[in-house]
């Protein structure tokens, strides 16, 4: 099997061993689990779980793009909450990105999270041109 790391500076560097995104050798596209940093700056971006949650969106946005693809083709997501009180706000930001044709999801509340940020989000995705 082949695999091809994804990397791109319009989202924030690997804060651990581990890569962006990683393709696969068919049509599919994982990538590791974003929080709400700023990919310039390596801070966090917000203190709500909803602007949290719009970075973390604009991360993974980047990382579909430098892979060849986009929301449109993602086919799963998993997020975590630090706080399950937060899943109105984030499911707004969330279903604003995902608009038509929503991907299957799983939303759990888990003990903490890198950086003791309020949400990450991992997803797989359908590449384009496989």
């Amino acid at each position: 099997m082949q695999r091809e790391i994804v990397s791109t500076t319009s989202a924030p560097a690997a804060i651990g061993p581990y890569s962006q995104g990683v393709k696969v050798n068919g049509p599919l596209l994982f990538t590791a689990g974003q929080i709400p940093l700023n990919p310039a700056t390596m801070e966090i971006v917000g203190t709500t779980a909803a602007d949290q949650c719009t970075q973390v969106m604009q991360n993974l946005r980047a990382i579909l793009e430098a892979a060849g693809t986009d929301f449109d083709h993602v086919i799963k997501t998993t997020i975590f909450l630090k706080s399950m009180s937060d899943f109105a706000a984030v499911n707004e930001i969330y279903g604003a990105v995902f608009k038509k044709s929503p991907p299957a999801r799983s939303t759990v509340a888990v003990a903490g999270l890198p950086k003791d940020v309020l949400v990450e989000v991992e997803c797989i995705a359908l590449l384009l041109s496989a």
